[in-house]
């Protein structure tokens, strides 16, 4: 194909600010959707009981690593792919996307592995409570031995997105969720599967996902030719595809790291133990509908970053830039006033089938918990928007830096010390500080990176490609 009769693609000509929006807003819809989904799927869960409710708790590091495996390796393929289209390249994107479902076939054999031989040490490790480790065990054994929905739906809306298609990851991703949705209550209390039917019925959505994207790729997305005829992975590309992707994986592995030693301070360290660990487990389900829309609205601007990174256009970086860390804040401020506001009807819902001395220390424990963590939102918004610029120009290890020094150099050790300063002062609430401290910590270490990045690289990016944006 000509690449001069290649025409322009809107990531370089929409007005920003709209498209900014575009891009994001059917993301941010689907993700708020999944995050509904989370918040019911523990709802149901809180039914069965408040032990079933901690061993998915206790769940969460492995799921989110597996999520992050998935997410990392697509951001580094979504990055590619748009700067091969910014820059007229239409065979390299294509060998890109090629490379990228073959990583996700990859992530999905190690997990699988995973399932098989690691979840019930991994929840050992955490409790000594016998039947919260065997719903953890069933659980883990469902949702990671079957993840090869979660992997090919991911890698498949990535590409979407990364041809400025979010409208398509939308139905994909609401279709998936919904599906989620209607068959937690039917696996879980008609078939009577507990956990493992919570599992089921999330990976039954995931594959769902999977199957609408793949055919929307195939039938919608004329920029992409997804076809393994003669395909052979490329040590060039999956290596640059890495360079962007593996922070981006450590970052989300460090969280999981942080997530579980958390778990293990609030339980040895904390008069409300498993209460404490259900309190945060609520805490991380709680605040995907604050987090999501940021995330959704990263998804729709690293695209577009890339894109003009990719066509020489700065003032559209810039611009974009600007626009969703705005954006990211706002979100973040209306979050904050909702945990600060409404904090014991937010954990009510996952007091489910909880007795009423259980509902007391619930409540004792998780009303300040929600009040302290909230107050760093703001500062995170910011954090996060940046970490989009940084993987959209390739430079994801600015994000895994700041990850790291957030949540292992300052967020665990401070929280380990105030865990057991209120275990000395008989003062629970005081590990929760160490949310917002760490914060500000990430806050400063992200700008410090930002202002390099933008003197190193942002502020040498050409403007030769405005004539073409008439």
């Amino acid at each position: 194909m000509d690449r001069e009769n290649l025409q322009e693609n809107k990531m370089g000509v929409m007005p920003v600010g709209r498209l900014v929006f575009t891009m994001s807003l059917p993301i941010i819809i689907s993700m708020l959707v999944q995050a509904f989904y989370n918040v019911v799927d523990s709802m149901f869960v809180s039914m069965i009981s408040q032990e079933a409710l901690n061993a998915v708790s206790l769940a969460f590091p492995a799921q989110n690593l597996m999520i992050g495996f998935a997410t990392g390796s697509a951001v580094g393929v979504n990055a590619l792919v748009s700067r091969a289209l910014g820059a007229k390249d239409p065979e390299r994107a294509n060998k890109v996307a090629l490379n990228g479902v073959f990583i996700a076939a990859c992530c999905y054999a190690l997990f699988l592995l995973f399932a098989i031989f690691g979840a019930r040490p991994f929840f050992a490790m955490q409790t000594t409570n016998a039947r919260i480790v065997e719903y953890g065990c069933d659980y883990l054994l469902v949702v990671c031995g079957l993840s090869f929905g979660i992997f090919g739906e991911v890698m498949l809306e990535r590409l979407l997105t990364s041809t400025g298609r979010t409208f398509y990851t939308m139905i994909s991703q609401g279709v998936g969720a919904i599906v989620n949705i209607i068959f937690d209550p039917i696996f879980i209390f008609v078939f009577k599967l507990g956990v493992s039917g919570a599992a089921l019925a999330t990976v039954l959505g995931q594959i769902v996902a999977c199957a609408i994207a793949l055919v929307f790729n195939l039938k919608k997305n004329d920029e992409l030719q997804i076809s393994f005829r003669g395909f052979r992975p490329e040590g060039k590309i999956l290596s640059g595809i890495c360079a962007i992707g593996v922070p981006s994986i450590i970052m989300v592995a460090v969280g999981s790291v942080m997530t579980f030693l958390f778990n293990i301070i609030l339980f040895n360290y904390t008069g409300g133990g498993t209460y404490a660990q259900n309190v945060f487990g609520a805490y991380f389900k709680l605040n995907s509908f604050v987090f999501m829309p940021i995330f959704g609205l990263n998804n729709g601007v690293v695209p577009i970053i890339a894109y003009n990174y990719g066509a020489q256009k700065r003032s559209r970086m810039l611009q974009a830039i600007r626009v969703s860390t705005l954006a990211a804040v706002c979100i973040m401020a209306v979050g904050m006033l909702l945990f600060m506001l409404f904090p014991n009807q937010l954990l009510g819902i996952f007091i489910q089938n909880a007795t009423p001395d259980e509902v007391e220390i619930l409540h004792t424990i998780g009303k300040p918990a929600l009040r302290i963590i909230s107050c760093h939102f703001i500062f995170a918004g910011v954090c996060i928007s940046l970490n989009a610029v940084y993987q959209a120009l390739g430079k994801g290890v600015y994000a895994m830096i700041t990850s790291i020094c957030r949540q292992l150099v300052v967020l665990l050790p401070v929280a380990y010390v105030l865990a057991r300063l209120g275990q000395s002062m008989g003062n629970d609430n005081l590990v929760w500080i160490s949310f917002p401290i760490a914060e500000v910590a990430s806050l400063t270490v992200s700008l410090f990176l930002f202002r390099r990045l933008n003197r190193t690289l942002i502020s040498r990016v050409g403007e030769s490609g405005l004539n073409r944006t008439a």
